[in-house]
């Protein structure tokens, strides 16, 4: 069993910038490819950004590269996504998600799940 908790989420006005981090404890951190999905109001569950255990591979949905920055320290036990140049349609609740084999994070049925943070961006 792993649990996650994120943290990080608020309002923010477009073009700004959040940082969500998501703390997990259980099992080896390193073991665990990690990633970051989300929910907008009315759709279903988007992923967002994932990072391989020991950070050798990151994959991002299209939307989000070149704004969103994924990245893990093992240390810390922390997964963080730094989000760059918000846009309204950014407004989601962001969820923090792990499982074992990098590979299958996107497909997220073998997911470990947190409980979820709000952004919202305003325009």
């Amino acid at each position: 069993q792993v649990e996650l908790v994120e943290s990080g989420g608020g309002l923010v006005q477009a073009g700004g910038s959040l940082r969500l981090s998501c703390t997990a404890s259980g099992r080896t951190f390193s073991n665990y490819a990690m990633g970051w999905f989300r929910r907008a109001p009315g759709k279903e569950r988007q992923f967002v950004a994932g990072v391989s255990g020991r950070s050798l591979a990151k994959d991002y949905a299209d939307s989000v590269k070149g704004r969103f920055t994924i990245s893990r320290d093992n240390a810390k036990n922390t997964v963080y996504l730094q989000m760059n140049s918000l846009k309204p349609e950014d407004t989601a609740v962001y969820f923090c998600t792990a499982t074992t084999t990098f590979g299958q994070l996107r497909e997220g049925s073998q997911n470990y799940w947190g409980q979820g943070t709000q952004v919202t961006v305003s325009s």
